[in-house]
């Protein structure tokens, strides 16, 4: 990426990257530890049933 020091503006680093001005100052959001602990869970479950769709995963988590 382009270096903090270097002595460009914001819009030309953005230029630089090719990337939008305003994905520049973008922070996306922190993720709860409730949310990491689903998608951990959702992911080992794709994992070891690959064939496992969304409505399948659901049924499993209202029974879990």
């Amino acid at each position: 990426m382009v270096a903090p020091t270097a002595k460009l503006s914001v819009s030309r680093k953005a230029l630089v990257l090719g990337i939008s001005r305003g994905s520049v100052y973008h922070k996306p959001p922190l993720m709860s530890d409730a949310d990491l602990k689903l998608m951990h869970w959702i992911n080992k479950l794709h994992i070891e049933f690959p064939f496992a769709g969304s409505r399948m995963l659901q049924g499993w988590a209202r029974k879990a």
